[in-house]
Parts: C-alpha cells; structure tokens; sequence
C-alpha cells in the first residue's frame, strides 16, 4: 500500500473542535472555561464521566457547546464504558489531512467534522498495580485501549491536530492560543505530539513489565476456566 505524503501543510490552525475525555480531570475547570472564552463557539466532544464533569462545569453553555461521543457517532457506548471513541467518524475527524480532497470526501460522507484538538489521560495503570493485592484481573481492567489510541491518532496528524496529555500544559496552551487569536502553532502541535508519544510509550512499557513480572498462575488463578 501506497503511503500519501503531504507537501502542505497549515503553519496556524483554528480550534473549532475538541475532543476531551480523561482519567485524571484536574484542571479542567480551568482550561475548559478558558478554551470557550478564546473562541465562543467551539464545540467539545466527550465520553461517560468526562462529559458529566464538563455539564457541571459548562452549566447553561453545555447544550450549545457540548454533545456526547455516542450522540455524534450513533453509537452507544458500551456496557462499562469499554468501547466508547473507537469509531470510524472519530477517527476520520482525528486522522484525515485537510488538502487531501479524497479525506475530505470521506468526511462529507460521514458527516464528520476535524477535529482540532483531542485532550486525553489514560485509565491510571501504574498506580493501580502499585497498589498491595491488587489481582491481574483489576489490572487487565486498567488496561486502556481507546485512549492510547486517540492519542497516537492526534499526535502522528500534528500537521493538523494538538494532542494534550498533560494537564499541567493546560495554562500554556490557552496562553499560545490566547496569544494567536484561537490558533494552534505547528511548532506547538509538533511539541504536544513529541509529548503525547512519550507518554503513550511509557503507559505501554508499565504494562509490558507489569505482564512480564506477573505468573501465569497468579492470572489463572482470578478466573473460574470452563
């Protein structure tokens, strides 16, 4: 298979979209009040606590700006919340390149939208398994899938997207965007994937050990086998 290359590529990017959903939600009621005080119409996309989370912070602006992962795809989450983003219209506004007229007729036919930012922190992995009798099966649990995947997803397409990891980039981000009129820099999109990629690399590395330090028999033994 062929791989497209891209020769444009946008040096400011407007955020109009964004898609939050988090573990860890500190700050939020801070970056989120700030995200709509830079741009009064954007809109925000998110899943299961998440979403409530940015009800009570939103208030009377949630309904105008605010809509649930399931309400965009028409795809409800599943029980437990263990499918919720991995969509294909999630991930055509996440992946698809904006001059690539083949990408954009595929978003035409999804009625999918860009989206410009993804804000994600994965389920808390490491801090569950350093936890005393913690079982393989909370630990499999803690596992996150979807979340790694969005991240991976904005960060290799920092030609267009900003992928936020880390709350503790909140403030200089809405100081970036504050300062550019609501634009996203490429130099910061490139910074916030190099990030994003650290991060991912090491949530997978804690598990790969947690996996390889813990026996088959202490797996087998959380689970009744037929």
């Amino acid at each position: 298979m062929a791989i497209t290359q891209v020769r444009i590529v946008d040096e400011w990017v407007r955020v109009h979209h964004v898609l939050i959903s988090v573990s860890d939600k500190q700050n939020l009621d801070y970056f989120v009040p700030q995200l709509l005080h830079i741009n009064p119409t954007i809109k925000i996309f998110s899943t299961g606590g998440t979403y409530n989370y940015l009800k009570t912070i939103l208030k009377d602006k949630a309904s105008e700006t605010l809509t649930q992962v399931s309400d965009y795809t028409g795809q409800p989450e599943t029980q437990g919340g263990l499918v919720k983003t991995l969509d294909f219209k999630i991930y055509l506004g996440l992946l698809t390149e904006t001059y690539n007229e083949s990408h954009q007729l595929d978003m035409r036919r999804c009625q999918a939208v860009p989206i410009d930012m993804v804000v994600v922190n994965l389920y808390p992995f490491q801090e569950t398994v350093s936890k005393s009798n913690v079982t393989a099966e909370v630990a499999r649990g803690n596992i996150d899938i979807g979340g790694p995947c969005m991240i991976r997803a904005a960060a290799k397409n920092f030609l267009r997207v900003a992928s936020v990891v880390d709350p503790s980039d909140y403030a200089s981000i809405c100081e970036d965007l504050m300062k550019n009129q609501g634009r996203c820099s490429l130099k910061l999109r490139y910074s916030l994937a190099q990030k994003a990629f650290q991060h991912t690399s090491g949530y997978d590395q804690a598990i790969a050990e947690y996996l390889s330090k813990t026996s088959f028999e202490n797996v087998a033994g959380c689970y009744d086998r037929r």
